[in-house]
């Protein structure tokens, strides 16, 4: 019933909604994308180093050309070797500086107009990157002067050469970099991928679907996460949720119990005043008999009946969401326990012994009805508790019920001699449906009394450590004006 209404209350998704990228594909995503991003860091030098080693090579091409041109006689070298060196260089002159003398080893026929000069001998590494992208994004046509080390002490040495076959193989090798850098993203991408998705994406799926399916139905139990067993994060994060849902569930069967048991109570309430109503008739009728017997039960049967309407009209303890606040008067304790004593008729065959120990003259400040049900309540449970070991013997089965008054206080206790109660009900001991301490009981009677002490401001707990079930209940005294005693006191 409670499923049902979550389910019409949870607002529609919208279609948009299913189209979203999900976990694992934003996780997927993501790795492409710091992988390329990582290939871009590493290309960024990487290119600038290529440019650089590829200069320096023609720079000791040049130097080897240099030796054999410095040291053939002038005009000794014929003019079609000098080209095929310049050719070898990829030049189209070649010079060198000595002291104060700038000689040119090697030029081309073709006149030529120097567009940029790089520095061989200091290159700053933010400079070498500044270069390189500006030699990838140059046209073709630039003709560049390389400075580098010259041999034999010279002062430097020069060459010549177009920018052209510099730019094609840094384009050449930027080409292999994007293709080395797709497949290496590819590869990282799908082991990255497939490990955060068995050890991540997965379990977390999974955790997302019981979720789910545990919110269409909290009060199914087969749809409560299961622990898988990890002990990381994600395992603790199933048995804490798997934890919570199983309370929830519990509490949620017990509120639907309660609902259920309210419906009935409601339903019943009408009928049953109408027939407590007739049957209080008879009772003045059977008051009037002359038998003394008759005259002895009648006014207790009287009594009772009272206070079953009364119940009645108050909707039977749990078919409300909660007590009426108690009507606090002084009451006299023992006159209620013996109430209580007639109520459960101990003295009629029942094999059980009643001890009651109440102080002489104490009186409680509460409501007479509520602490009597209270009274009521313990005491039903353990004569239960007592028949359950028959045959009884009442030297050794017991109910015993001490009051006194500790200063601002009353403490009650009702305790009985029998088994006690098991570990079960003890870890639930006043919740409704959860606290039961026999067979076929609904653990109400003790959620009515803790709630109706409660309702007085006082305390109700099990003493540990006694023979049987021992149940202590704290009521304290209402702060009054001193005149309300003094009226209270001159009334008496």
């Amino acid at each position: 019933m409670i499923a049902e209404s979550n389910s019409k209350e949870r607002a529609p998704e919208p279609r948009g909604a299913r189209l979203r990228l999900g976990l694992s594909g934003k996780l997927l995503l993501l790795t492409i994308l710091f992988v390329m991003v990582a290939e871009v860091l590493i290309y960024v030098p990487s290119i600038s180093n290529f440019r650089l080693m590829w200069l320096s090579d023609r720079l000791a091409s040049a130097r080897t050309a240099a030796l054999v041109l410095d040291a053939a006689p002038d005009g000794s070298i014929p003019q079609a070797l000098t080209q095929e060196l310049l050719g070898s260089v990829g030049a189209l002159a070649v010079a060198m500086k000595m002291g104060t003398t700038r000689r040119l080893l090697a030029a081309s026929d073709v006149p030529v107009e120097v567009d940029r000069h790089v520095d061989m001998r200091e290159v700053g590494v933010l400079d070498s990157i500044d270069d390189a992208f500006d030699t990838l994004f140059a046209g073709d046509g630039r003709i560049i002067r390389v400075v580098g080390d010259a041999p034999h002490g010279g002062d430097f040495l020069e060459l010549i050469m177009r920018e052209q076959p510099l730019r094609q193989a840094m384009l050449k090798y930027s080409r292999n970099i994007l293709l080395v850098s797709l497949l290496v993203s590819a590869i990282a991408g799908a082991l990255v991928y497939t490990s955060l998705l068995l050890l991540f994406v997965r379990p977390m799926r999974r955790l997302t679907a019981r979720m789910v399916a545990f919110a269409e139905n909290p009060e199914d139990p087969s749809r409560i996460v299961a622990p898988s067993g990890r002990n990381d994060e994600i395992g603790v994060a199933e048995r804490e949720l798997g934890t919570m849902q199983r309370e929830l569930s519990q509490t949620l069967h017990g509120k639907s119990r309660l609902a259920a048991l309210g419906l009935a109570v409601s339903k019943i309430n009408h009928d049953l005043r109408n027939l407590l109503a007739s049957a209080q008739l008879l009772s003045d009728r059977i008051a009037g008999i002359a038998d003394p017997t008759a005259r002895r039960l009648a006014p207790r049967l009287m009594a009772a009946l009272d206070r079953a309407i009364a119940y009645c009209e108050h909707t039977l303890a749990y078919g409300r969401a909660q007590e009426l606040p108690p009507q606090r008067r002084r009451v006299d304790v023992l006159q209620l326990v013996q109430e209580v004593h007639q109520t459960l008729v101990l003295d009629r065959g029942v094999p059980i012994g009643w001890v009651p120990a109440i102080e002489r003259g104490l009186t409680v400040d509460a409501d007479p009805d509520q602490l009597f049900r209270v009274l009521l309540n313990l005491a039903k449970n353990g004569i239960e508790a007592l028949e359950a070991r028959a045959p009884n013997l009442p030297e050794r089965d017991q109910i015993r019920i001490v009051g006194r008054r500790e200063g601002a206080v009353v403490v009650l206790q009702v305790a009985d001699t029998g088994p006690g109660l098991p570990e079960r009900a003890r870890q639930h001991l006043f919740e409704p449906f959860q606290g039961a301490g026999r067979r076929g009981g609904t653990g109400l009677g003790l959620a009515i009394a803790a709630e109706l002490v409660r309702a007085h401001g006082g305390e109700i707990r099990l003493v540990e450590g006694t023979i049987g079930a021992t149940f202590r209940i704290v009521i304290p005294d209402r702060p009054v004006a001193l005149d309300e005693r003094r009226a209270e006191r001159a009334s008496a």
